[in-house]
């Protein structure tokens, strides 16, 4: 046997973990999400569930997903892309841009029950800062409703962890622009505005929408969050399908999960489509 045919075998069985990792974890359970929602309670075939998709509360509740999704990931991307910029003059060695990927790093995995808390601690309705803003400046930031136990309470703290997931994402983009693309702007006689816009930009549009739909994917598929903080309804299509599950009042329903495992599927299949393509054109400019 050729060196190179062991080492072609060797490959293979370094990979049989990830592999098996990926069949047991992923491809499993989205085999059985799909299955499910084609049955009914008593195993018979059906497409009662998928139709269910169809229902104007479903709509609704795919349209506040996505609603929500967007909204947090176009502020996300903003703000982590201004972020970005800001430290690719920092050394990359030094003490500021360390401190901000690690804290990027630790942030962007920072959600679930922590960060729900974390808001209701800080701005609850009965928070110190609520009660100091009301009584102390007249300011009542419940004065319309506890948004933060609504859906529109989610975009904080989704906002908390997209911005970090950003800079974490965008920054090697921005670092891939080469100097020698400004020196040859500023040698033909291009301003700084000229250089941003036929070249800047243009170079940086692919892994920025790729970012903005990593993002959108990200905040689309989250779930411990908002089920800390949405304790009524299900708003959004992650709580609608643990009501499925889960419900004591609608019975003989919990295989439209399925269905609704199928939507959010192919959503994210789309996107992560789009992104794939972006990412491709990307690095193009970044080798």
């Amino acid at each position: 046997m050729s060196s190179s045919s062991r080492q072609g075998r060797g490959a293979a069985w370094g990979l049989l973990p990830f592999s098996a990792y990926i069949l047991l974890f992923l491809v499993l359970p989205t085999v059985i999400a799909l299955g499910t929602g084609f049955f009914d309670a008593d195993g018979a075939l059906t497409l009662s569930n998928v139709e269910a998709l169809f229902d104007p509360v479903i709509v609704q509740v795919f349209g506040n997903t996505i609603w929500v999704s967007a909204v947090t990931a176009v502020i996300g991307a903003a703000l982590g892309a201004v972020t970005s910029y800001a430290l690719i003059g920092a050394n990359p060695t030094g003490l500021l841009r360390t401190m901000v990927d690690s804290a990027s790093s630790v942030l962007a995995q920072f959600g679930g029950i922590m960060l729900a808390f974390a808001f209701i601690a800080t701005m609850g309705a009965s928070s110190l800062l609520t009660v100091t803003l009301r009584e102390q400046f007249g300011v009542d930031i419940y004065g319309d409703g506890v948004w933060l136990y609504e859906t529109p309470g989610l975009i904080l703290p989704y906002i908390y962890f997209q911005v970090p997931l950003m800079i974490i994402v965008f920054l090697p983009a921005l670092e891939a622009l080469r100097p020698q693309w400004a020196e040859a702007n500023a040698t033909l006689g291009g301003s700084r505005g000229t250089y941003w816009l036929r070249i800047g930009f243009p170079v940086l549009a692919p892994s920025f929408i790729g970012s903005l739909l990593l993002l959108f994917a990200n905040a689309f598929s989250s779930y411990a969050t908002a089920a800390a903080l949405i304790s009524q309804g299900s708003q959004i299509v992650p709580l609608q399908i643990r009501a499925a599950l889960t419900s004591e009042t609608v019975l003989g329903r919990a295989n439209l999960a399925g269905a609704l495992a199928l939507g959010m599927i192919v959503v994210m299949v789309v996107v992560m489509s789009l992104y794939a393509v972006l990412e491709r054109r990307a690095t193009r400019w970044q080798r």
